[in-house]
């Protein structure tokens, strides 16, 4: 598994194109992976009520489960813009199957950026242009120059917005080819999104590449499983995206795989990027990860680790390291609805210190302000009320994230 490895090649059989259209300015801002051959595909989208029209075209093209292709346009959401958006999706998706040679329903079309302003379908359309030039000259996609092998990370880096830096994350499980013989598989992940993030179904922009093959049913619920655990757990100012979009394809080129170690190795790809989408969240300085053990269930776990995690109380006092072990109790006394937590139960640690109901001397406070100066802090909290636990993960909440969005549009 590498978090950060210097090239992230894609799985057999994906090809990408990247480029610039000019959709803000001179970085690459135009995406599209597709795979050689037809694929397996999952994808979970955001429930908000103002989703943009690419999530209303990609809900209905990936319902059937075949998805062959997705297409990144960066720094345009084209969300409220009305028909014309939703006509300028449509056109995207024909113009990428043209290009990948594959049926429009079959691509899943994606958008991040500013909210409200319409694509500039001319630069768009002659970039379209381009590309079915290039398809109509080529006997497949693998012949096609305009799409290469090229490394993930240049896709990721087409996918940024506000994003600092790239995000991609790798791993490999043992295969058994279509001649028996035995192979490795490989599944490749991307993601964008540091801002905007409060997952509800899915979060952000997320895409995992993989050569496996594996039945429908358990690529489905692998991935769901995933991101529940993994994607669903982050937050980083408790705002959901009217573009999130979250999924997989599979086209099995390198062979049939273990369906648990798949699971593993899925999920350890989407804790990843995860961490990663954390720990560049908005102004961000340092990893938020909090636990919440000993719960009912794994709704209420989930439900008290997100009200400490989104507490901004709680979140500027790590962010200036201030041991402030009453405002994490404050965040858990918020789930009100929880009638069964009790005060005299609850543990509450920094790191491997206990700071409830232990009394904190000032002696202590030293190492944990030292501790909460850390790039990383768990904090976590024991309900003790039955055995179920849930992890979340976000950032602390500091002044630039302030500046960052109150300069977005300009």
């Amino acid at each position: 598994m590498s978090a950060h490895p210097v090239q992230v090649p894609l799985p057999l059989g994906f090809r990408a194109h990247v480029a610039n259209v000019g959709i803000k300015d001179g970085t690459d801002d135009f995406v599209i992976v597709a795979s050689e051959t037809p694929c397996t595909s999952v994808a979970v989208f955001t429930r908000s009520r103002f989703a943009g029209p690419s999530v209303v075209v990609s809900r209905s093209n990936a319902s059937r489960g075949d998805l062959r292709a997705a297409v990144v346009v960066s720094k345009n959401a084209n969300v409220a813009t009305g028909a014309e958006g939703l006509s300028n999706a449509h056109e995207l998706g024909r113009g990428v199957a043209r290009a990948v040679g594959c049926d429009e329903n079959e691509v899943l079309i994606t958008s991040t950026g500013v909210i409200g302003r319409q694509y500039p379908m001319d630069r768009v359309r002659e970039h379209l242009d381009l590309l079915a030039s290039a398809a109509a000259t080529q006997a497949d996609l693998a012949q096609n120059d305009l799409f290469t092998t090229i490394d993930a990370l240049a896709v990721a880096t087409a996918m940024m917005t506000t994003d600092t830096h790239p995000k991609s994350a790798t791993a490999s499980m043992a295969c058994t080819g279509a001649d028996g013989t035995p192979g490795t598989a490989t599944l490749v992940g991307v993601a964008k999104g540091v801002g905007m993030i409060e997952p509800d179904m899915a979060t952000m922009l997320a895409f995992v590449f993989t050569d496996a093959a594996l039945p429908a049913d358990s690529l489905e619920r692998s991935f769901r499983t995933a991101v529940d655990h993994t994607f669903n757990s982050l937050s980083v100012d408790t705002d959901t995206s009217t573009s999130d979009t979250a999924a997989i394809l599979a086209n099995g080129r390198a062979g049939t795989v273990d369906p648990d170690e798949f699971a593993a190795a899925l999920h350890q790809v989407c804790l990843d990027l995860t961490r990663q989408l954390a720990n560049d969240g908005e102004g961000a300085t340092k990893l938020l990860v909090v636990e919440v053990h000993q719960a009912r269930d794994e709704d209420q776990a989930r439900r008290v680790a997100k009200a400490v995690l989104n507490s901004p109380l709680v979140k500027t006092a790590v962010h200036g390291a201030d041991p402030n072990w009453g405002r994490v109790a404050m965040a858990v006394g918020k789930c009100s609805d929880d009638t069964d937590i009790d005060e005299e139960r609850v543990r509450i640690r920094f790191g491997d210190a206990e700071v409830y109901p232990t009394p904190v001397g000032d002696e202590e406070l030293g190492a944990l302000e030292k501790y909460l100066g850390g790039d990383e802090v768990l904090i976590s909290i024991d309900l003790g009320i039955a055995g179920s636990t849930w992890t979340v993960y976000g950032c602390d909440l500091s002044d630039g994230y302030v500046r960052i969005n109150a300069d977005y549009t300009t």
